[in-house]
């Protein structure tokens, strides 16, 4: 079973290579761990700390500022992966791995490698909202990546084209070559729009749709950030892709709209961990405390606010409020792996 796990994700992955201001009185001081009984026993023999990540570089580069400042004694790094191939450099890797831990892997993937994850259960998940929560206890919840419908009205208008409303539209023949999309086999922004549209649906319509899709989209990226970039950049008018990066690239002056269709926004969650026997590293988990009591709520503060906590929430300039989310009910590993089975495009 292992093998075909670990088999089933570097297959998708090298498929991927080729195609606020808080509510109340609480602060993240409150997100506290309690300290392992043997922490005194932790191994401080190496200062090393590597980290992989699937979060954008604006995210890694304000993490690496904050460790830096904070850890100034340990050898830290942060290197990118797109979250599909995080998921097969573990599941090929196991435990005996150069992670030491991941931060921004998508819960759908982390149920697959979560054999080789160090129980976390010493870590309070009551202060998440109840869907955040992870039963194995093998990684935490550190952000809610929600979706929209995002435009270039440029690119649009240069073109005299007409703002879509609805998924219908994107599949009209004038918006050939205007559409981006990440690929759901290696990323999971591009995977929600797809378990959304399924919910919404039913699978054969949703597929049937994704086929269209297809025949106007540009590229389908292999990261989820792609699609945000090629609006910046003005090779696309249309991206399905991250809302938070969507208001990042606003807030740095870019011409961007964000839109939601009738289905709602689709999200995914994403979380925190470290391999197996990692945790017996003192700077491993020393990190990791700080990410859990500080950089997690500092990167909803600043970049992604949409709740994970149940008793904070969080503002940023032109982030959409009261947002109604997407039906993503039955968005399990198992879901995932059988309908990336069928994605041929």
């Amino acid at each position: 079973m292992k093998k075909a796990i670990a088999v089933l994700i570097i297959v998708l992955s090298l498929f991927s290579l080729v195609v606020c201001t808080p509510a109340d009185n609480k602060t993240s001081a409150e997100a506290k761990s309690t300290a392992p009984e043997n922490a005194s026993k932790l191994d401080d023999s190496s200062n090393r700390v590597v980290i992989y990540s699937g979060a954008e570089e604006y995210r890694n580069e304000y993490f690496m500022k904050r460790l830096k400042e904070q850890f100034p004694e340990y050898d830290i790094s942060i290197e990118y992966m797109p979250t599909g191939n995080l998921a097969a450099k573990l599941a090929a890797e196991g435990t005996d791995t150069d992670m030491d831990l991941f931060y921004d892997l998508d819960y759908s993937y982390a149920g697959l490698v979560e054999q080789y994850l160090a129980d976390v259960s010493d870590y309070d998940q009551s202060i998440y909202m109840d869907d955040c929560r992870v039963v194995s206890n093998k990684y935490l919840c550190e952000t809610r990546n929600g979706g929209a419908i995002i435009l270039n009205p440029d690119v649009l208008a240069a073109k005299g084209l007409a703002e879509p409303t609805c998924y219908a539209d994107l599949i009209k023949p004038e918006y050939k070559g205007l559409v981006s999309m990440p690929s759901p086999k290696s990323s999971g922004t591009g995977y929600m729009f797809v378990k959304s549209l399924v919910n919404a649906w039913g699978e054969d319509k949703a597929f049937e749709y994704f086929g269209a899709l297809a025949e106007n989209v540009l590229q389908f990226t292999s990261s989820g950030s792609g699609p945000v970039n090629a609006l910046v950049q003005g090779e696309a008018a249309i991206g399905l892709g991250m809302t938070a990066q969507a208001v990042t690239a606003i807030n740095d002056g870019a011409n961007l709209k964000i839109v939601f269709f009738e289905e709602g926004s689709p999200f995914s969650l994403y979380g925190i961990a470290m391999p197996e026997g990692k945790q017996n590293r003192k700077a491993v988990r020393e990190v990791f405390d700080f990410f859990y009591t500080t950089l997690v709520p500092e990167d909803k503060e600043l970049f992604y606010p949409e709740q994970i906590y149940k008793y904070k929430t969080f503002e940023i300039q032109n982030y959409p409020t009261n947002i109604h989310y997407a039906d993503m009910s039955n968005n399990t590993t198992e879901e995932k792996i059988r309908l990336l089975e069928n994605w041929e495009y």
